[in-house]
């Protein structure tokens, strides 16, 4: 059973998402800060975090971090509000894949979850150009700017075509459509690219499009 970790210390919360999720036939658990949430790491094997970010002890960008490092194949959701989009940025430099407004709908919360779950890519409602100018330094003509857009230089047309549109916010199912492809294609290509690039998710490659100038 695909297993979904929930940490937010409101406990209404956590209750309202076990509710939700486990309606969907997912195994849900729920950690109420930061450092329970690792400590169910060491005796339990999930697949994806909602983690929220402002919580007592260890906040969720540190526990976001300690998880990545460890367990790099997990995907973490941040758990947001409108004010807290400095704080969400910086889970995502800790390794989280996208973000999800804690007033999220039940029927978007399940489609995001059934995205990872069925092993599509990793859905990021939030992340778009005017998103990512808010929250990520503009590039410079650094070292690191030089490398980064001579990785990505190094794809093919195809791929850095998908990486541009991945940058606006776009989901697999909308590059298809736009590209006139079948879904299955982008999703062979993103993770191409994910291998090329070594990056972890979709949202560092549009951090990384959008860091490197292209």
């Amino acid at each position: 059973m695909y297993q979904i970790l929930v940490c937010d210390d409101d406990h209404d919360i956590v209750s309202a998402l076990e509710i939700y999720l486990t309606g969907e036939g997912y195994g849900v658990t729920g950690a109420y800060s930061g450092q329970e949430a690792i400590d169910l790491f060491q005796q339990n094997q999930f697949h994806l975090v909602l983690m929220d970010i402002m919580m007592p002890g260890m906040d969720g960008i540190e526990a976001t971090r300690r998880i990545t490092r460890r367990w790099p194949t997990i995907s973490i959701l941040i758990l947001t509000t409108y004010d807290e989009d400095d704080y969400a940025f910086g889970g995502l430099d800790a390794g989280a894949s996208g973000f999800l407004l804690k007033d999220v709908t039940k029927h978007n919360l399940i489609d995001a979850v059934h995205a990872i779950a069925n092993g599509d890519a990793i859905l990021t409602p939030r992340i778009t150009r005017q998103v990512l100018e808010r929250g990520v330094p503009h590039p410079t003509s650094s070292q690191r700017q030089q490398e980064m857009r001579k990785a990505f230089d190094a794809l093919t047309p195809r791929q850095r075509e998908i990486c541009a549109l991945i940058s606006e916010g776009l989901i697999n199912e909308e590059i298809a459509n736009q590209l006139t492809v079948e879904p299955a294609s982008v999703k062979r290509a993103v993770t191409r690219i994910l291998a090329t690039l070594g990056l972890r998710n979709r949202t560092q490659i549009a951090i990384g499009w959008f860091k490197a100038g292209m």
